[in-house]
């Protein structure tokens, strides 16, 4: 109600001084119009005093015209930014919510029927997956998490992995974090290792590995995952999941980050380069 009261007194406000400083623009044109004269000159009839005292009010009412419309425009360029940033930031937080919740879905069913053959080793995958769950959706819906806290969720889902399956696979996370406090948006590495698992692992039964390597200096975090993979069956590039960490770099990371794949008839590498 307050809010309303006082919106209203800034547009009658605004009205009267709009009325004002047209009153001696149209008296020059009613002038011009109606008389015969071949130039006109403003206050002729007033003394010096008074026509001074007329200026000076239009003079400062016009300032003071511009200065609000200056204002008015900062104001509306800033409301605009404001409103692609809270857009971004709700595209953003809907792009983290979509990340690996079937994997979750996937361990569970993995875990029901683990229980009754190994109840030690689901007792142990619980946990991670606890780890995993809590770090998803507390952790997940923050603005930025540290690089150190990214590394230990990754670590806890390669533990997942090497513990659900009965094949030997090899697999090596090496991390060198001259800055383990450099802050990123959460779950932002976890597509490319899931697909290096979903794509690479779980397709070949035998001689499977997924190589990661996690770095960061001097503000910059590089991220590299490579894995081997079955060229018969899909492709890993493609698919929601990169267009989800596509869009999510352009929009957390505009022209500070590089992302590239490459690939042969066996082997798949993604890397991720951010320049914070």
């Amino acid at each position: 109600m307050i809010l309303t009261v006082n919106s209203n007194r800034r547009n009658i406000i605004g009205a009267i001084a709009l009325i004002l400083a047209a009153v001696p623009i149209a008296a020059i044109f009613f002038i011009v119009i109606t008389s015969n004269k071949d130039s006109v000159v403003l206050f002729e009839n007033y003394s010096p005093k008074v026509s001074i005292t007329i200026i000076s009010f239009y003079f400062l009412l016009y300032l003071a015209l511009f200065c609000f419309g200056i204002y008015w425009l900062v104001k509306q360029v800033l409301f605009i930014i404001r409103l692609k940033s809270e857009n971004g930031k709700m595209e953003l937080l809907q792009l983290q919510n979509q990340v690996n919740p079937h994997f979750f879905f996937n361990m569970l069913n993995n875990l029901y029927g683990l229980v009754a053959k190994d109840q030690k080793r689901a007792q142990e995958l619980i946990l991670k997956l606890s780890d995993m769950m809590r770090y998803s959706i507390y952790e997940g819906r923050k603005d930025f998490v540290t690089i150190a806290e990214e590394a230990a969720y990754l670590q806890n889902y390669i533990d997942l992995h090497t513990m659900r399956y009965h094949k030997k696979i090899n697999v090596s996370f090496e991390t060198t974090l001259e800055d383990d406090k450099l802050k990123i948006i959460p779950l932002l590495y976890i597509m490319l290792l899931e697909n290096a698992f979903k794509h690479g692992v779980e397709n070949l039964r035998k001689n499977a590995f997924v190589n990661i390597k996690l770095s960061s200096n001097n503000n910059i975090i590089s991220f590299e995952v490579e894995n081997n993979y079955d060229a018969d069956l899909a492709d890993q590039s493609s698919g929601i999941g990169i267009k989800n960490l596509k869009r999510r770099l352009e929009l957390a990371y505009p022209k500070k980050h590089e992302f590239w794949v490459s690939k042969n008839d066996t082997t798949y590498k993604a890397h991720l380069i951010l320049k914070l």
